[in-house]
């Protein structure tokens, strides 16, 4: 029997963009439900920044902006990115990210599709979209929709534009 390959270290790093606005309710922050039959019932703690793999000959913002536009659509724009580090998901991903003043309409979501067989053995291939919603959540709110090793994320952010503020 052969033995299943290792993901290289590479292919467990990616990119994506906190996107961020000041909204009614202060700073708010763009998330993504991931779509496919795995997600379908779970919210709280499944939320994400919108992100993808780094491939060898990738730079990390152009993986995080290219992200960016196939998951939410060609109506999401980002201004110019600032880096908040690199965090560990559980499972060993590593993801580089960045904060950026964007703009979208979650309306508008227009993301791109992967296929897998669904049911799992049945023979048959199901597209389903990468992205099924996107939604602008305050802070405190977004702390419980995202995935656990992501909110930190939220705290860099609150930091950087707390630096920001006192210049």
């Amino acid at each position: 029997m052969a033995a299943l390959k290792k993901p290289s270290r590479r292919s467990m790093l990616s990119a994506g963009i906190l996107a961020y606005r000041k909204g009614a309710r202060g700073l708010e922050v763009l998330l993504v439900h991931p779509g496919g039959p795995f997600w379908r019932k779970k919210d709280d703690g499944a939320w994400s920044i919108p992100k993808g793999e780094i491939d060898a000959a990738d730079a990390p913002e152009q993986v995080a902006r290219r992200e960016f536009a196939e998951e939410l659509g060609p109506g999401a724009s980002i201004g110019p990115l600032r880096t908040l580090g690199e965090i560990r998901q559980r499972g060993g991903k590593r993801v580089i990210a960045f904060a950026g003043e964007g703009h979208f309409e979650p309306a508008a979501l227009t993301s791109n599709s992967f296929d897998i067989e669904w049911p799992p053995r049945s023979g048959r291939r199901q597209s389903f979209p990468e992205v099924d919603r996107a939604e602008w959540f305050d802070i405190e709110f977004a702390r419980t929709k995202m995935l656990s090793a992501q909110v930190e994320l939220l705290d860099r952010l609150l930091a950087s534009a707390a630096e920001s503020d006192g210049k």
